[in-house]
């Protein structure tokens, strides 16, 4: 018989995700407090499900994202707790918006398809910043003369929108807002709970031929945590 009670195997979890600087997973959770199998899957998991539960409606709450699971600050306290950072948002121009809503959609989809879709040329420093952020990902390359790369989006894109799979992404309406105006929604939705204590600098410079900027958010969805 386990000598692990309700009570003891909530706060395990419970420390465990709050002290981990990213996303924990629950085979990691598994294998790193309960490596005697003195706790089971589903007991780890039910407790995870209570721990949501209780943490729902509080100031923080426990999130189940494509990496695992984290400690968030609640978004509906977005406006008592905007004042609190003084770190400038990065922002994120309107090209950039579009560019990450088409490959979010269309995957797995190339520059240049990419391209035909939005109606003009998609800049190498919005690829590369998409890159460098480990939102999307080369995931393969079309069969067609110069096998050019094909394109993806990351379990870190999945983490920063809250999603724990691409099947969460909203449906797109047959009218009104477009792919890139539902991919500023989301980003928008990310705003509260980032903790921009960690001051990382995300900013996208908006190309020439799109000058408005779009929206602003904070560096990364793991500044939601708490720490």
């Amino acid at each position: 018989m386990s000598s692990h009670t309700e009570d003891r195997i909530e706060c395990l979890l419970e420390a465990a995700i709050l002290a981990s600087d990213q996303p924990v997973s629950l085979e990691r959770l598994c294998t790193i407090l309960f490596r005697d199998d003195s706790v089971d899957r589903r007991q780890i998991k039910e407790a995870l499900e209570r721990l949501q539960v209780r943490y729902q409606d509080r100031g923080i709450q426990l999130n189940h994202v494509a990496s695992g699971y984290r400690f968030q600050v609640n978004q509906k306290l977005a406006p008592d707790l905007a004042r609190l950072w003084e770190t400038r948002p990065p922002r994120y121009s309107r090209a950039l918006l579009e560019t990450l809503s088409i490959i979010a959609y269309k995957q797995p989809i190339t520059r240049g398809e990419v391209e035909r879709i939005r109606g003009v040329s998609v800049s190498g420093s919005i690829m590369r910043t998409l890159l460098d952020h480990e939102w999307i990902k080369v995931v393969g390359h079309r069969d067609v003369p110069g096998r050019p790369a094909l394109y993806g989006t990351t379990k870190m894109f999945l983490d920063y929108f809250n999603l724990r799979s691409l099947s969460e992404l909203p449906a797109l309406p047959d009218v009104g807002l477009n792919h890139q105006d539902i991919m500023e929604t989301q980003i928008e939705e990310q705003e509260v709970g980032d903790n921009p204590a960690a001051g990382q600098d995300m900013s996208v410079k908006t190309d020439s031929s799109h000058e408005s900027v779009m929206t602003e958010t904070h560096a990364n969805q793991n500044h939601d945590s708490i720490h």
